[in-house]
């Protein structure tokens, strides 16, 4: 491998640093808001499982099933989705999303039977199905390379924050058991669900599809930005001494580095959904606490895990390579699940925090490596393959966890799942090449799909300082 040097400080024009500020002020955010809203309607069903399942009478099995099925349907539609947002723009579609998963959010409230919880979770999938990309390519649509690193991390913070909030929120709504004859599950499920159909409308008001259409940008901002981003694109182009050619994500299974992609992501998202949808029953293992006590203590290691996001990005940024900062947060996820194996429920509440620190802070720590390895013509399909495939983890984590507390009536042999998962992806890391701060692979014929590009582009070191974007 030969060594890039770092890129030089990109500056631009004062009329594109202020369209820069204004972006940061206002698109993103709402990406952010966005992306909470997201993510406490795809995990909220943890906190709602006790009730949810002695009301509508479903077992461990039923609710792992129900839980996972959601990551089917979001992989079987992410491409089709991604495909309409071309066609319809950004602004529609990204409303369009935001509104329907709300609707279906709010719909769980009414879930009277197996068959109407294993649908209502397909369609969630559905629903939120090309949310993450389409946000990514907006990104690139909006900003220069240099300041689409720092974006993506915001945006992705998200998810970290409702990790911390969604605990709170869902106990408080779920002490309102009995309120007008409704459960405290269903007041859940309608309150979160109807935040996310407002927070769609609120979308459409300020979301723009494209930068011409931003009125709040002024035309020398607008002429600015757009030049910059469409010449940071030619170079590319040019750099490559070709227009970039599409690559088939499924020719990219050929080789052996993306298949290892696949299964490092995969089990990190195993590992890390099994984690935040069974968190709140082990919590309640601990017994004698209110709903509201429940989520208050089940943000306790999320709480813990965005300072582990914090650190682990400075760290892996400090040294360069991002493999051996990989390894031992794998291993120390994988440590803290096998230590609540064997300790009292308050003690576990730490060694699960322990493990949320693991793998939490895994998931960005990773896809710097993939990044590193791929060039720009592989980039986007090989991202959005690991993506996909990736997260039908989380489709097993929770399947997989039911029907061992269906079989053994405890999480205990779950946990050990996952111990085994973190420790075998931990060792799966060290085949893996790329992921320091020089690496690149040499360059290999124009048709081979992972060729990596011939230089780094403008502003991708900088990004690589900035550290890690938190997922």
């Amino acid at each position: 491998m030969s060594a890039v040097p770092p890129a030089p400080e990109v500056q631009h024009p004062p009329a594109v640093q202020s369209a820069v500020r204004k972006i940061f002020r206002r698109v993103v955010p709402l990406f952010f808001v966005m992306f909470v809203a997201n993510y406490m309607d795809r995990v909220n069903l943890g906190f709602a499982q006790d009730e949810l399942r002695a009301d509508v009478g479903l077992s461990a099995a039923a609710f792992g099933l129900g839980a996972g099925i959601f990551f089917i349907a979001y992989a079987l539609f992410e491409v089709p989705s991604n495909m309409l947002m071309e066609r319809f723009g950004a602004k529609v579609w990204l409303t369009r999303i935001m509104i329907s998963w709300g609707v279906v959010a709010t719909a769980m409230a009414f879930v009277d039977s197996v068959g109407m919880f294993y649908a209502l979770r397909f369609l969630l999938g559905v629903a939120e199905a090309g949310f993450f990309p389409a946000v990514i390519y907006y990104f690139s649509r909006w900003l220069p390379d240099s300041h689409r690193g720092r974006a993506t991390s915001v945006f992705l913070m998200g998810s970290g924050t409702a990790t911390v909030v969604v605990g709170p929120v869902s106990g408080a709504l779920l002490e309102l058991h009995g309120l007008w004859g409704h459960s405290g599950w269903q007041w859940m499920f309608f309150v979160e669900g109807v935040f996310s159909v407002v927070l769609g409308f609120v979308v459409y008001r300020f979301l723009d599809s494209g930068i011409e259409q931003a009125t709040w940008l002024t035309d020398e901002e607008k002429t600015g930005l757009t030049a910059v981003i469409d010449a940071e694109q030619d170079a590319r182009d040019e750099r490559r001494g070709e227009k970039a050619a599409k690559v088939s994500r499924w020719k990219l299974l050929a080789d052996p580095q993306m298949l290892l992609f696949l299964w490092i992501y995969f089990a990190i998202n195993v590992a890390l959904y099994a984690v935040t949808f069974w968190l709140p029953s082990i919590v309640d293992d601990i017994g004698g606490l209110s709903d509201f006590q429940v989520g208050l203590l089940t943000s306790v290691p999320w709480i813990c895990a965005i300072g582990a996001l914090y650190v682990s990005g400075r760290i892996s940024d400090r040294i360069g390579k991002r493999r051996p900062v990989l390894i031992t947060l794998l291993l120390l996820g994988g440590c803290g699940t096998l230590l609540a194996v064997f300790v009292s429920p308050w003690v576990g509440l730490g060694a699960l925090c322990l493990a949320a620190m693991g793998f939490k802070p895994a998931s960005p720590v990773f896809w710097t490596i993939p990044q590193s390895y791929l060039d720009a013509r592989a980039a986007a399909p090989g991202i959005a393959l690991v993506n996909s495939i990736g997260n039908l983890g989380g489709f097993v984590a929770p399947t997989a966890f039911g029907i061992i507390e269906d079989s053994t009536g405890s999480t205990k042999g779950g946990l050990v799942g996952l111990t085994v998962v973190g420790f075998l992806a931990a060792l799966s890391v060290l085949l893996v090449r790329g992921g320091g701060r020089n690496d690149r692979v040499r360059a290999r014929p124009a048709k081979t799909p992972a060729a990596p590009a011939s230089e780094t582009p403008p502003g991708a070191a900088r990004s690589a300082r900035q550290g890690p974007a938190p997922a």
